[in-house]
């Protein structure tokens, strides 16, 4: 009876049409984050629109929520970066397809409802390491310099900065900054204009007419629609399931925290089914590898906007990735003309409103151990990786409440 109420009134004129016009919206939201996640993660531009378009097609068909909208993200991302630096891009593939094993798992062992019990602390602390990771990922592209790979994140930054500190330029740097202060001021005056979409028409824009000398995404690929699994041939499978277990993990808590932050905000009584969600969750991380899409999971900031653009049931979700789907396939010539630092500039303000400053500061009031949690959590985030920083929190948080009990 309560999986019923995921489909309200799904063959009502006015219903459809509520849910296209939300879909619409969040499809406009969606496109310069799944190009920009997609190249932040290593695998590519299309990688991050084959997720979008997959991922949320079948997670919004199959999960337990009626406005949850999923893809690529940033936590996502942040996970992704030393995955694919380590073991490569073919193993990436692997690890999200074993990923959405472990989900459909975990979904058999209904074990959603505990994922729920995790401090605030932990949540805000990988939060806050993640969008950390996310701005540090933009420095080549905004700064317009060569992209260097180290094992850690904040070497790469420091060593692309020094790049730029050696021969300045302006260009990549002004079209980065002002998609990040139109997307950061913009914000607080006009909060319901997709900002980030609008920043990039107008950078590209700019960048063509001007004629300006700065890098862009350049050509997509075409889409191969043929699924294949060749990604498992050469791989040692037991070498990836460490970083399987981690994206699964992230997957399964931004998930069902967006999915419980969604039935807040419609305050009517919603209610997502948890066991559900990580079904829907794990058969589209399963799907998605196939056609060479990012591991992907529930978007806290597209589903906020479906919500709040009127999205009655998962219609709206699937509406979100065929209109994707189509804005690619119509507009793949404009889309190879975006400047990487206006998508630099897209990513650094979504990871600045990643941060809920006023929680992490009730946070630090409330406990010393609360403070060491988020602390430790976000700095390992940063320092090591977000599977090290999920490991550790955990352990950290069963420890000090261990002492305190």
């Amino acid at each position: 009876m309560r999986q019923s109420r995921l489909w309200v009134e799904p063959f009502n004129p006015r219903s459809i049409g509520a849910n296209l016009l939300a879909g619409l919206t969040v499809a406009i939201v969606a496109l310069p984050l799944a190009l920009g996640f997609g190249i932040a993660s290593g695998l590519g531009a299309s990688a991050g629109i084959i997720s979008a378009v997959i991922a949320g097609l079948i997670a919004a068909a199959f999960g337990g929520s009626r406005f949850q909208v999923s893809g690529p993200t940033g936590a996502m991302t942040a996970v992704l970066i030393p995955i694919v630096h380590q073991y490569g891009i073919e193993a990436t593939y692997a690890v999200g397809f074993i990923a959405g094993i472990f989900l459909v798992l975990a979904a058999m062992a209904r074990v959603g409802k505990y994922i729920h019990r995790l401090p605030d602390s932990l949540v805000e602390g990988l939060t806050a390491g993640i969008a950390l990771v996310i701005a540090l990922q933009q420095v080549a592209f905004v700064f317009g310099v060569e992209t260097i790979s180290e094992e850690r994140i904040w070497l790469s930054a420091w060593r692309e900065l020094q790049l730029w500190l050696a021969k300045p330029t302006a260009t990549a740097l002004v079209v980065g900054g002002s998609v990040i202060a139109v997307n950061l001021i913009g914000s607080r005056f006009f909060p319901r204009l997709p900002l980030a979409l609008l920043s990039v028409v107008v950078a590209t824009a700019a960048t063509w007419a001007l004629g300006l000398k700065i890098d862009l995404i350049g050509e997509l690929p075409k889409f191969d629609l043929t699924p294949s699994l060749g990604f498992l041939a050469s791989q040692e499978v037991l070498l990836l399931l460490a970083p399987a277990f981690s994206v699964a993990l992230l997957a399964a808590l931004e998930s069902l925290l967006s999915a419980k932050i969604a039935d807040r905000m419609r305050a009517d009584g919603s209610s997502h089914i948890p066991s559900r969600e990580l079904f829907g969750q794990g058969l589209a991380n399963l799907v998605t590898p196939l056609f060479g899409g990012v591991p992907a999971t529930a978007a806290l900031a597209r589903t906020a906007v479906n919500v709040r653009s009127g999205a009655t049931n998962p219609l709206a979700a699937i509406f979100h990735a065929l209109i994707l789907a189509a804005f690619v396939l119509v507009l793949a010539q404009w889309v190879s003309m975006i400047p990487l630092a206006a998508l630099g500039g897209v990513l650094v303000a979504t990871a600045w409103k990643m941060v809920h400053l006023e929680s992490l500061k009730a946070l630090f009031k409330k406990s010393t151990a609360d403070a060491a949690i988020l602390t430790v959590t976000m700095l390992t985030a940063v320092l090591v990786d977000l599977i090290a920083a999920v490991i550790v929190g955990i352990v950290l948080t069963l420890v000090l409440r261990k002492r305190s009990g």
